[in-house]
């Protein structure tokens, strides 16, 4: 028995597939995350059938040159809609493709319709490509990326919620080392400053600065699934806590001292440290969640109400449930309270069929709940709004 891809517009893959013969090694690995047989497989059968041209975007180019400050997020949407699908079908060289989530800048796709499907191949930059093409807007970001290929997602968003973006499963900063005074007595304490802090530091040198934890409430159950701490800055170890006697032999204690090398925010007496973990902006390959998946947002990242495109938001669901690093999920909107005109006036009470209106792209997860950036919405987000799988 044959077994045929079915394509969709919003499949990436099936319109590069064809690049993916010749790329040879312009793809990076990512060891995290191999590609499944049943991935191959399914890659190799697109590779010969490419995809209808009536699923093309409406405008999409005939080339693009890949730029430094690309990401295959934009680039897919040159092509294609929904672009998250891509690595599940993205045709692969089984023998110099390891993975396929990244390419490199100054590679040249160029959209082949000569057939009657669409493929893309890889031209040479420079060298007589068609003139409809099109190049993404550079823009200023940090990136740790591997031999310069570029990005799946954009990580200039979601890098410093990394390390500043933490959930924790118990109120446990309030036994963390914390800030007890300033030189001069000063309140609020700026980049550049010392602060005197008390607790045990473990023998680390670098930490994070936080201030009081609040709890995430789950929108449904509202139990308790963790607790964010609010990000100040961070402080680096100059000298440790020490002990004095004074005129009395009375031991006092010296505290440590501190130097605050960034903040987000003015640090006060009472602010709690962590310890600094390492830097972590790997590749992220965006994938479907396994099975079913629903919750809800619990809260906006920061002081807003609402949220938009690019912006952060807290989940009512975390490893403990499937959710995975590299999830794409399906933003919904709530149906609206409508009346009948036509029925009955006791009967006029209804409510329309939820809508889908966006996309959220989970990037750090932890045991009951996640952060997730918000790749589109149609409306603003707010807390209580539903996802589930795509």
């Amino acid at each position: 028995m044959t077994v045929r891809p079915v394509l969709r517009p919003w499949h990436l893959p099936a319109l590069i597939t064809g690049l993916s013969l010749c790329l040879g090694t312009a793809f990076a690995a990512d060891p995290a995350r191999p590609v499944s047989s049943q991935q191959r497989q399914t890659a190799q059968q697109v590779a010969q059938a490419g995809v209808a041209l009536s699923e093309l975007a409406p405008n999409a180019p005939d080339s693009h040159t890949v730029q430094p400050r690309d990401t295959l997020w934009d680039i897919s949407k040159l092509f294609l809609t929904s672009p998250w699908r891509w690595p599940e079908l993205w045709g692969m060289n089984l023998e110099q493709i390891r993975n396929p989530h990244l390419i490199y800048p100054g590679q040249v796709l160029v959209l082949d319709k000569s057939s009657g499907r669409a493929r893309l191949r890889l031209a040479q930059a420079g060298g007589g490509a068609p003139s409809n093409v099109v190049k993404l807007s550079p823009r200023a970001r940090e990136q740790v990326l591997d031999n310069g290929a570029i990005a799946s997602i954009p990580l200039h968003l979601i890098g410093p919620f990394l390390n500043e973006a933490v959930i924790l499963d118990d109120n446990s900063l309030a036994k963390a080392p914390r800030i007890v005074a300033a030189p001069e007595g000063r309140v609020n304490m700026s980049q550049g400053d010392q602060v005197y802090v008390r607790g045990d530091l473990g023998g680390l040198r670098n930490f994070r600065l936080f201030r009081e934890a609040k709890p995430l409430i789950d929108p449904q159950s509202r139990e308790v699934l963790g607790y964010e701490a609010r990000y100040v800055g961070l402080a680096e170890f100059i000298q440790a806590e020490g002990a004095v006697k004074n005129a009395k032999g009375e031991t006092l204690v010296v505290p440590a001292t501190f130097h605050l090398k960034s903040v987000r925010q003015e640090a006060v007496v009472g602010d709690r440290l962590a310890p600094l973990p390492a830097g972590d902006l790997s590749a992220f390959q965006p994938h479907a969640p396994a099975g079913a998946m629903h919750g809800q947002v619990i809260s906006v990242y920061g002081d807003a109400l609402n949220a938009g495109q690019n912006q952060i938001v807290s989940l009512s669901r975390g490893a403990k449930d499937g959710l995975e690093r590299g999830h794409v999920l399906a933003l919904w909107r709530a149906g609206e309270l409508r009346k009948d005109p036509t029925a009955p006036l006791k009967e006029q009470g209804m409510r329309l069929p939820d809508e889908r209106h966006g996309l959220l792209f989970v990037f750090r997860v932890f045991e009951r709940t996640a952060y997730a950036l918000i790749v589109s919405a149609q409306d603003p987000v707010r807390a209580g709004d539903r996802f589930s799988e795509p």
